[in-house]
């Protein structure tokens, strides 16, 4: 079970191409201006098994890759952990280009420092947008970010070289 704010079947707005999103329940960073303030309580949204999202995805054959959003999904690290499992598993060996994208309000060197619990999810994400929002450097001119501190990191690159490696739309 994943403690969820909600989910968008089909959005251009949450990473490239078409996107089911997901939006997890409970965020600590309480970001001044977090266009999702609802999601933060821990005890809102409602709960939906792992398997309702692959079948949501698997209705959709022009996803072309679901969004990790919130709240912030690395607070739910182990259910995260396991539907990106399950879409590996169930939906990539059908759509092979099928891409999972994770927002964060935690740097990436936040993660990797501080538990070796969100690794197995790093590994698995195909692009990461981290950071938190702040307000005082809010952006309108660049895609998927709210703020100009947070980055958009090619996971499969970052995790190679071992440093943050940017994603090139």
């Amino acid at each position: 079970m994943i403690r969820i704010a909600g989910i968008i079947k089909e959005s251009i707005t949450d990473g490239e191409g078409l996107r089911l999103v997901v939006f997890a329940q409970g965020c600590k960073h309480q970001c001044p201006g977090c266009h999702n303030p609802d999601t933060h309580p821990f005890e809102g949204g409602s709960t939906i098994q792992k398997e309702e999202i692959i079948e949501m995805i698997l209705e959709n054959p022009l996803l072309d890759g679901i969004t990790f959003s919130g709240g912030d999904p690395f607070f739910q690290v182990e259910a995260f952990l396991q539907l990106s499992l399950l879409i590996r598993e169930k939906v990539t060996p059908h759509f092979p280009h099928f891409t999972i994208m994770a927002y964060t309000g935690f740097t990436y060197e936040k993660l990797m420092e501080s538990s070796p619990i969100y690794s197995p999810l790093l590994n698995e994400i195909d692009v990461l947008i981290d950071g938190p929002y702040i307000q005082s450097q809010r952006t309108m001119d660049l895609n998927f970010i709210g703020s100009v501190n947070q980055r958009i990191l090619n996971m499969k690159e970052t995790l190679i070289q071992q440093k943050p490696v940017l994603y090139s739309m």
